[in-house]
């Protein structure tokens, strides 16, 4: 005890020690051991003024909601506002944030606006939910798909999308177009089921004059498995200025025509296919 009273003594010889502790990172309780200083007061008085490393820090849970509070005032929210988008309290805020300047007084009619626009996104946000978990609910319920169920799809996607014969011009071709990733390997899925070999598939792109054209041809070619190289020239549409296109954007990558060589056997089985199903679903309206 003796030798802790000889350290308070020498308090200027003291606090230096500490602090160069401090400096080097050791903790409170580190340094109130090294010393053996057994007084808060004394060990808060040593160490006046020196910030605690950053190992020794907790992070603070609020830390986040108080950085996102300064910048919507920084935008020219007020405390509600905040309050209403954080879910925190207005006392919070008020610490948070009073060094800031305070925000202009809105117009109450833009107050109204904003505050309906909020409402607004929060029922988007809720609908959005409401039909993820709708759409996950349906893909459960579709199951394993049999091979007769993949033939059904198949025979009525191609009669809903693909090519088909009229009375005036009979080519029995198959072919198919589509911009739907998820169509076209279904598509290739059934073709595959009903015996059509992969050599025999012609692919190409269609797709606007605007667009990029090599990076929808990469795309469709990694779709389907083949090497771009192995496409038919694509088919580049000319933009009307006086339409205004909405399949803009990266996301645009035109269709990709899929067509069958030596077809005719396959088209005439589809149209049978078809009439046959159309037969059996009249005989259940019956």
């Amino acid at each position: 005890m003796a030798h802790s009273q000889n350290n308070y003594t020498d308090f200027e010889g003291l606090r230096e020690r500490a602090v160069a502790l401090r400096r080097a990172g050791l903790s409170r309780r580190q340094i109130r051991d090294r010393l053996h200083i057994h007084n808060n007061d004394i060990l808060n008085r040593l160490l006046e003024g020196e910030p605690p490393p950053e190992w020794t820090k907790r992070p603070n849970a609020k830390d986040d909601l108080r950085h996102r509070a300064r910048e919507l005032r920084l935008q020219g929210w007020t405390y509600d506002q905040i309050q209403v988008e954080l879910g925190c309290s207005k006392s919070s805020i008020s610490l948070w944030v009073r060094d800031l300047p305070k925000p202009e007084r809105r117009d109450p009619i833009e107050q109204a606006k904003l505050a309906a626009r909020k409402r607004w996104e929060h029922e988007l946000a809720v609908r959005d939910e409401t039909r993820q978990q709708t759409k996950a609910a349906a893909t459960r319920e579709i199951g394993e798909m049999s091979s007769r169920d993949l033939f059904m799809t198949g025979v009525a996607l191609y009669w809903a999308e693909g090519s088909k014969d009229k009375p005036y011009d009979r080519r029995e071709n198959v072919l198919f177009v589509n911009s739907d990733p998820g169509v076209i390997k279904l598509y290739l899925a059934w073709l595959s089921l009903v015996g059509v070999e992969p050599e025999r598939l012609k692919f190409r792109v269609m797709i606007h004059i605007t667009a990029d054209v090599e990076g929808a041809e990469r795309y469709w070619a990694d779709l389907v498995g083949v090497d771009a190289s192995t496409f038919q020239k694509t088919t580049i549409k000319k933009h009307n200025p006086k339409t205004v296109r909405k399949n803009v954007g990266e996301g645009y990558r035109g269709c990709l025509v899929i067509r069958v060589s030596q077809g005719a056997d396959l088209y005439r089985r589809i149209e049978g296919w078809w009439t046959g199903m159309v037969a059996q679903a009249s005989a259940c309206l019956r």
